[in-house]
């Protein structure tokens, strides 16, 4: 079916004619009252470096592939461009095209991470706006309050929310948001303080965690942007053969788009596009919004009876309970995110994704903090402690160990040092 105009429509929604006609849907983005296409084109993986590298380093195919993967964002109505300090060259590739096209057809975002000292945030917030040859961004994310100590330098007086402010002042930032990976506490307590126009932050079918924050995020009118869906959450582009049996007639990546945008507290799920057809197969989402609460249920069944069947129900509906934070576990294991990992494995099949979240334990920072399970054998004791207000205790180092012995590889960094 094609779907009939919606509010913000705009005529870079309509596909070129000889391909299927899917017509881009748009959200009010909470307060700041953007027309915000349901999928964002995230920048973070056509750039040509995570590192900045003197312009005349790039290569020209590289280039060429990202300003067409940006064009083809426009021909299917995503007008909302995304991208990082931290995303290496991103921003000055962009900056390549982007003030080439309409200012007025564009949602233009970029990120910059908090720091102690808010004169160095100030610095890399003009690297970004120099970068992107624009005078103007309609969003700007505090990149990454991904705990307490991040969340003060943003709102402490004088802090960089203050330098922020001023950059708003001037006309050269519209509105102000946070992106986060941090622990619910710390997300909810950024949105209490009614300092930010929208969060994006981690919410789909696998990680549903996030919730509280997103509902207050919807009281305080703020607008929800999804990071990484299809990557972060599951490796959907190459997606494990019981998944996509589970998920059928659609696929793992469209029931994942469905699952969240039937969710009208959502706004804009971010496509981290490396090429131009990165964005085919979620735009086979749009003639589907409509008819989402007859779509999902089966499937939702499906995939609820497979974990059942593989976990067993009363693990499914109590594991997370009683567990403690890496910071109060014996040598930092993070022991809520190993057991997640472990689930997925034994009721979807997503080894390849657990193995390549799991091995970045140890290696993610503040942005995937903890510890793998190595030392479970000789914490023993300890962890029966911690572990004294969960009704699995007993079963609990042994699953840490098993899922150790089966994940445990090469180290993994994060794609950004940021």
């Amino acid at each position: 079916m094609t779907l009939r105009r919606t509010r913000g429509f705009s005529p870079l929604s309509i596909l070129n004619p000889s391909e299927n006609r899917y017509i881009m849907q748009y959200r009010r983005f909470g307060r700041t009252e953007l027309q915000m296409p349901v999928f964002s084109c995230g920048g973070m993986r056509y750039q040509h470096s995570w590192k900045d590298v003197p312009p005349q380093e790039i290569p020209q195919k590289n280039q060429e592939n990202l300003e067409a993967t940006i064009h083809r964002a426009l021909e299917a109505g995503i007008n909302h461009i995304e991208t990082a300090r931290g995303y290496g060259t991103s921003e000055v590739q962009l900056g390549r095209i982007l003030p080439q096209l309409p200012r007025e057809t564009l949602i233009v975002q970029t990120k910059v991470s908090p720091t102690a000292n808010p004169r160095e945030f100030e610095r890399h917030l003009q690297e970004s706006l120099d970068n992107l040859g624009l005078e103007t961004v309609d969003l700007l994310g505090i990149h990454g309050v991904n705990t307490s100590e991040l969340l003060d330098y943003t709102l402490r007086p004088g802090g960089c929310l203050e330098v922020a402010h001023r950059f708003q002042h001037q006309g050269r930032v519209r509105f102000i948001g946070f992106s986060t990976h941090a622990p619910i506490g710390v997300i909810r307590q950024a949105i209490a303080s009614d300092q930010f126009d929208y969060v994006n932050l981690h919410w789909y079918y696998i990680n549903q965690d996030n919730w509280s924050a997103i509902a207050d995020a919807t009281r305080h009118d703020m607008g929800v942007f999804i990071i990484s869906p299809s990557d972060k959450g599951g490796h959907l582009y190459n997606p494990p053969q019981k998944l996509v049996d589970l998920c059928a007639p659609l696929s793992p990546m469209v029931f994942n788009d469905l699952f969240c945008l039937s969710h009208p507290q959502v706004h804009t799920l971010s496509i981290g596009a490396a090429r131009p057809s990165d964005f085919e197969e979620h735009l086979k989402t749009l003639p589907l919004l409509a008819q989402a609460q007859e779509i999902l249920p089966p499937i939702l069944a499906r995939l609820e009876q497979a974990a059942i069947a593989a976990l067993g129900e009363d693990w499914l509906r109590t594991w997370k309970q009683g567990l403690p934070t890496p910071e109060e576990t014996p040598g930092q294991i993070n022991i809520p995110i190993i057991l997640w990992l472990h689930n997925l494995m034994t009721a979807f099949d997503m080894e390849d994704y657990a193995q390549a979240r799991y091995n970045l334990l140890g290696n993610g920072g503040h942005w995937f903090p903890g510890q793998q399970a190595q030392a479970v054998s000789q914490l023993t004791q300890d962890l029966a402690a911690v572990l004294a207000s969960s009704p699995h205790a007993a079963r609990i180092p042994a699953l840490l160990a098993a899922t150790h012995e089966r994940l445990q590889g090469k180290a993994v960094q994060r794609l950004s040092g940021a």
